[in-house]
């Protein structure tokens, strides 16, 4: 056993053992107090920094204050608890101890909370709450921070005084969001994308969305627990999607056919001059049908300066499973001299083919065939697909947003470079910050470059300074635009209660 692990044993032991003294009764009480001199109620929350290490007085902090009749307590420890439904239940979240505690004259708030004018106060040192151990490790911080997660428990204790709890959170509650991790194979049958299989692909995966879920707590918004999101190693879908208009659909139908070969069976539809894609993507499932198929159409956005927008035929059997469509055994898949018809296929061996600015509302044709055949149909679900590589560039993640006329929204696409940026980029919460925000752009693209914050377009560095910091403003604008008041609804209102036991359960490690 190495010497930090050995004294962050014997802190925790301490601050374990201080949780569980009994107060005395004529003996001290300790209080937590903000930066505005208020006392925080059990009730009430102390908020995660959102800002940057800082040698300055942080928003987001508090001190403890003994309050009682001399003498009072020399120290306090400071001890963080995660929420009752955290994946950690039970055990100690982090500890600070030996916190000094020197004699200052009573604030008015404790004064009068207490009601007794002969009563002594002594505090500690400004004490920060933040996200994670890149934060608390770094020397600004050093002896005054602890890791703290929203819907957990924030304890004072000293030898011979009341302790004193609060809420770890946003006054505004706590919020979930449901994941659902699609890792995609190169091929089928291939490897995993990421990791050296399956199960270890899942691990990192996992991984990703605790760091993500500990950026968006000062938000009051959870990922998890990681354990309970959906994630599943899949094949590249099959060719099973017919695009009216490919790329453009920038006309409407001259007069023509459609000709397909669906499971091996020739699948015709005829098209009438003057359809438009959205028109002849219904005559096509029409046909689709009556040759026991399902044709599930999907509209989508104008992108380039197109006149109409595309539409999407999602061809299906009867069972559900995907249909394997092809291009007739001669000639052209469509015979309209304005109206084309393309087959999506995915084909990741030279990395996915992904939008530009001008389609980036309704995506590239691989894309769409790619995220449309794992569609579940429930928009309050957030899917993440995570793919080997994306082509032509070296673009790590993308999004796509609940945007008006959108076919495909509320999903992140990230590649395993992303995962190999790790905390330098941060790219899972960036790319769902685009989702949650419901905001395209970067701020950086219209105003100030702010490589500290989170939705930063091009900052990177795996140090507290990096991007990773989401403001109050943005978090307020996530409960706005994906909150449970939303259209969109992606965030789920999740109970919040401090534990009620103070028994708790040691980590010797972190």
């Amino acid at each position: 056993m190495g010497l930090g692990r050995v004294t962050r044993t014997l802190a925790l032991a301490s601050a374990l053992l201080a949780v569980s003294a009994p107060a005395a009764a004529d003996g001290a009480r300790l209080l937590v107090v903000d930066t505005n001199g208020q006392v925080v109620a059990a009730e009430g929350v102390v908020g995660l920094s959102h800002a940057p290490p800082a040698r300055g007085n942080p928003r987001e902090a508090v001190r403890i204050v003994a309050v009682g009749a001399t003498p009072l307590p020399k120290t306090v420890s400071v001890t963080t608890m995660p929420a009752t439904d955290s994946e950690t239940k039970g055990a100690v979240l982090d500890v600070l101890s030996g916190l000094e505690l020197v004699a200052e004259p009573c604030p008015a708030s404790v004064r009068a909370l207490v009601g007794a004018d002969d009563m002594s106060c002594a505090a500690t040192r400004l004490v920060e709450l933040v996200p994670d151990e890149l934060d608390r490790r770094h020397p600004l911080l050093e002896g005054r921070a602890l890791v703290g997660e929203p819907g957990g428990t924030l304890i004072a204790s000293a030898d011979g005084a009341k302790e004193a709890r609060a809420g770890v959170g946003v006054a505004a509650g706590r919020f979930k969001a449901k994941l659902r991790v699609h890792l995609v194979r190169m091929t089928t049958l291939g490897p995993a994308p990421i990791g050296r299989d399956d199960a270890d692909a899942a691990r990192l995966v996992r991984d990703e969305i605790a760091r993500a879920s500990r950026l968006w707590g000062v938000c009051g918004i959870s990922l998890g627990p990681s354990a309970d999101t959906m994630i599943e190693v899949v094949d590249p879908p099959p060719p099973s999607l017919v695009s009216i208009g490919c790329e453009g659909g920038v006309a409407q139908a001259a007069g023509g056919q459609f000709r397909l070969r669906v499971d091996g069976q020739d699948v015709t539809a005829d098209i009438a001059r003057g359809t438009t894609p959205r028109g002849a993507a219904r005559v096509l499932a029409s046909a689709l049908e009556k040759h026991g198929f399902q044709g599930i159409v999907s509209d989508n956005a104008v992108v380039h300066a197109a006149s109409f927008p595309t539409s999407d035929v999602l061809v299906r059997r009867r069972s559900g499973q995907p249909a394997i469509v092809s291009a007739p055994r001669a000639g052209p898949v469509s015979t309209d001299g304005e109206l084309d018809a393309c087959i999506g296929r995915v084909s990741l061996e030279d990395g996915l083919s992904h939008f530009s600015d001008a389609d980036a509302i309704s995506g590239t044709i691989e894309e769409r065939s790619l995220i449309k055949g794992f569609d579940d149909g429930d928009p309050s679900t957030l899917d993440v697909f995570v793919v080997p590589s994306f082509g032509g560039d070296s673009r790590i993640g993308e999004s796509f947003i609940f945007a008006d006329d959108s076919a495909i929204k509320n999903v992140v696409i990230e590649d395993r470079a992303g995962f190999r940026a790790h905390r330098a980029s941060f790219t899972l919460a960036h790319e769902l910050g685009h989702v949650l925000l419901d905001q395209p752009g970067h701020p950086d693209d219209f105003g100030w470059d702010t490589p500290t914050s989170l939705m930063d377009a091009d900052a990177m560095s795996p140090t507290a300074f990096g991007p990773r910091r989401l403001s109050t403003e943005e978090c307020g604008r996530a409960l706005r635009e994906s909150g449970p008041d939303s259209g969109v609804g992606l965030l789920s209102r999740v109970p919040s209660a401090p534990p009620k036991s103070a028994g708790v359960k040691a980590a010797t490690e972190r």
